[in-house]
């Protein structure tokens, strides 16, 4: 996690920077329960990294992202590509354990695929944000996650 910078003391990016880390929690749990061969495990664990998703990636493609996306727009682009990927395969366990005998390897990989957006992220969207966004874009970002909320709980507890 990037912590050179400064840019966690942006209540916005601070709380984006926790959802990674719950998500990175929830993922090292995915792997136990892949070693355990526990599927039914797998994909309760993807569901409560997609409730975690949700929201998160409202405040970075309806508030960053596009306050970035004319400085870094190939960037953006691959960022926004890696969303729709991840989501389309947690996305299978929306209604159960998946019986496709390739989900729990695909999830796997592509959770992967998530630690490494995860740092993409933190190193350097979250400090580009930093540099680039001004006063109305900030306050942009905190309207979304406002509206659209948060699993964590306060900071602090």
């Amino acid at each position: 996690m990037c912590e050179y910078c400064g840019c966690q003391a942006i209540t916005a990016i601070d709380d984006l920077t926790r959802e990674h880390d719950l998500v990175v929690n929830l993922i090292g749990e995915v792997h136990g329960a892949h070693a355990a061969t526990d599927n039914a495990r797998m994909a309760a664990l993807a569901c409560r990294i997609t409730a975690v998703l949700e929201p998160h990636t409202q405040v970075e493609e309806h508030g960053l992202f596009p306050a970035l996306a004319a400085d870094f727009p190939d960037h953006v682009t691959a960022l926004l590509a890696d969303h729709r990927h991840i989501e389309a395969v947690l996305g299978e366990a929306a209604h159960g354990t998946p019986t496709d005998p390739t989900w729990p390897g695909r999830l796997i990989a592509t959770l992967e695929l998530l630690r490494e957006h995860i740092l993409k992220e933190q190193d350097g969207v979250f400090p580009a944000a930093l540099a680039n966004l001004n006063p109305d874009d900030w306050d942009a970002v905190d309207t979304i996650r406002t509206r659209v909320g948060t699993l964590l709980p306060a900071p602090g507890r």
